[in-house]
């Protein structure tokens, strides 16, 4: 495993070598930075509401927590959605399209190697991507008082979501040579898997509420990113929360791994 961290370095360079990663980053910054401002704004007018209702004991409930750092973490987690697959596009795609993948696989390199290097990567990008984020967040502690455990929990959520979905992605790009292929495929994958498969599952079920409890719906709504997201969001971080996302991590790279593999042995 001594040559991960020289493949991540490699592919993280060539990021920036592209247009795609400065102008994903751009985009990332404004859409964190309308959809702070719009919080912001959201917030400043219920309390205004509040003051003028006289509802006294309403105001004083509300906090920044509640109020405007949640709905603005919980916004950017579906821009993820549509903004990973850009990233992760290129990790295998554009090697197998440049035929550079050959001399990868001939190369005294294991598969593992390969596949860590390049997830690597991709973590140290939406790393990048989590930092963006949290300045905005960090600018309420210079002015205000939120707090510190439950804003933490939700950029942990934002960041644990992020590399769940950089492994989703390098799958993908495992699949296919055509990177456009790759960045639909994820951002279908992601769909589902973020958002989809509750009401999916629902909508089999015809949405009874006995059919709500059955396993099959408990699974699937366990297998969705998004009730786990929406705990750390409330600041509540749970072991089982935390295994699922290494879970999905794991599963996603073995599988991309195998995909690799299968090439080498064509």
């Amino acid at each position: 495993m001594k040559h991960v961290g020289a493949i991540a370095g490699r592919e993280l360079a060539s990021f920036f070598v592209s247009p795609v990663a400065y102008v994903v980053l751009t985009l990332w910054s404004v859409l964190a930075g309308t959809f702070f401002l719009s919080s912001l704004i959201s917030f400043d007018q219920q309390l205004a509401q509040a003051a003028q209702l006289g509802a006294a004991d309403f105001a004083l409930r509300m906090n920044l927590n509640d109020g405007l750092i949640t709905p603005f973490i919980g916004s950017m987690w579906i821009v993820l959605i549509f903004l990973v697959p850009a990233v992760t596009m290129g990790l295998f795609s554009s090697e197998k399209a440049n035929g550079t993948d050959e001399l990868l696989l001939t190369s005294p390199l294991s598969i593992w190697e390969i596949v860590l290097g390049k997830y690597l990567a991709g973590a140290a990008f939406v790393l990048l991507m989590t930092l963006v984020v949290a300045f905005f967040p960090g600018l309420l502690f210079l002015y205000g008082d939120p707090e510190l455990g439950k804003t933490a929990a939700g950029l942990l959520g934002l960041l644990l979501v992020s590399l769940s979905y950089v492994a989703v992605g390098a799958f993908a790009s495992s699949l296919t040579r055509n990177q456009l292929i790759a960045f639909v495929l994820t951002a279908v994958l992601l769909l589902v898997l973020g958002l989809m498969l509750p009401f999916i599952v629902e909508i089999g079920l015809g949405g009874s509420a006995a059919g709500q409890g059955a396993p099959v719906a408990r699974a699937m709504a366990y297998l969705s990113t998004g009730g786990h997201f929406e705990r750390l969001l409330t600041g509540l971080v749970e072991t089982a929360d935390l295994v699922y996302f290494f879970v999905v991590i794991g599963v996603c790279l073995l599988l991309a791994k195998t995909a690799i593999e299968s090439v080498r042995w064509r």
